[in-house]
């Protein structure tokens, strides 16, 4: 058989090659779960790891630091109403000062004798007795306020200090953001679009802090998990409109996808990935990308990147650039969010 078609292996190879090279030569759209390439092989988690620690970091210190304010202006009320107080009180003690000065001991004793009965006396020993446990009740409320008029001053030097020491933490930790950020480029004006919609706020604290989260609840676009505040981020963004394909949760990579805090979001109408953005895919990604920025506080956002570009709560945009130069490591076919 072989002597008979000589070139059959030959031939059998060669369609084979073009076969795999066909499919090779055309990008396969990520189904859900698979990867984007945004997280590839050289792909630097010191990175990931700096951009979570000093975001979190300047996160929780901006909580602080409106908490902190908040308190001050309560304070403030607080020190501004015991002072008005304590105006009406040494006003009623300086009157009570100069009758005392007018009328002196003698003018009492006098006032007690001139009675010209036993019940007329026992009424003005009682009058005078009440004035003066009314005068000494007055002198005490006076102390009191003086102790909480310079307690409350205490307090706000306390809530003052505490906010330049958020600050310094909150400055220290953009820093420490910019820096990471420095190797993949600087400052850029990123993507802002007006009369964008708000999204429900998430749940938080007491304090106003974002409690940690697991991966926990079933990913409605894989068979993996994410975090109940990842499936907010998402499902509010869906019902704003923004309904293209999303994968989220992947089960390898140095980032937030293994840990159920990103997502992807294709701005292709279709399934999948594709090439780079142009016309309306380009529009609806950067309105998606200035959404999370929006409304970062209220989804508790940590990072998000468009279009070769990042953006995080401590020092905004920044140019950025992914290690194999394709659409999805650049960014430039999906929204990438990830989730504090």
């Amino acid at each position: 058989m072989s002597s008979r078609h000589p070139y059959r292996r030959m031939i059998v190879a060669l369609l084979a090659a073009l076969v795999v090279g066909g499919l090779a030569a055309t990008p396969a759209a990520a189904e859900p779960g698979g990867d984007t390439g945004d997280e590839g092989a050289s792909a630097n988690p010191t990175l990931g790891s700096v951009l979570e620690d000093s975001t979190r970091a300047w996160s929780e210190a901006k909580e602080k630091f409106d908490a902190s304010v908040k308190r001050q202006g309560e304070l403030t009320a607080q020190l501004q109403a015991t002072e008005a107080q304590l105006a009406t009180v040494q006003e009623q003690v300086a009157a009570i000062a100069v009758a005392a000065y007018r009328t002196g001991p003698l003018t009492t004793f006098a006032a007690l004798m001139d009675a010209g009965t036993p019940d007329s006396f026992a009424e003005r020993a009682d009058t005078i007795n009440q004035i003066a446990h009314h005068n000494d009740n007055l002198l005490h409320e006076l102390k009191g306020l003086k102790e909480s008029q310079a307690a409350q001053k205490k307090a706000l030097e306390d809530e003052v200090a505490a906010q330049q020491q958020q600050v310094q933490t909150m400055e220290q930790k953009k820093k420490d953001a910019e820096t990471a950020l420095k190797l993949a480029g600087g400052p850029s004006k990123g993507f802002v679009t007006a009369n964008l919609p708000s999204a429900d706020p998430v749940p938080r604290t007491s304090s106003g802090g974002l409690p940690k989260e697991s991966c926990s609840v079933k990913d409605p676009t894989t068979t993996g998990c994410i975090t109940p505040r990842m499936l907010h981020a998402m499902q509010e963004a869906q019902k704003d409109g923004f309904k293209r394909f999303v994968a989220c949760f992947r089960p390898s990579g140095p980032y937030e996808h293994p840990k159920g805090r990103a997502c992807d979001f294709s701005v292709q109408t279709k399934s999948g990935f594709g090439g780079v953005a142009s016309g309306d895919d380009f529009v609806y990604g950067s309105t998606l990308a200035a959404y999370f920025v929006k409304n970062a506080n209220q989804l508790g956002v940590m990072y998000v990147i468009w279009f070769k570009e990042i953006w995080t709560p401590a020092v905004g945009w920044h140019h950025y650039s992914g290690v194999a130069g394709d659409p999805s490591s650049d960014h430039t076919n999906h929204v990438h969010l990830s989730i504090l």
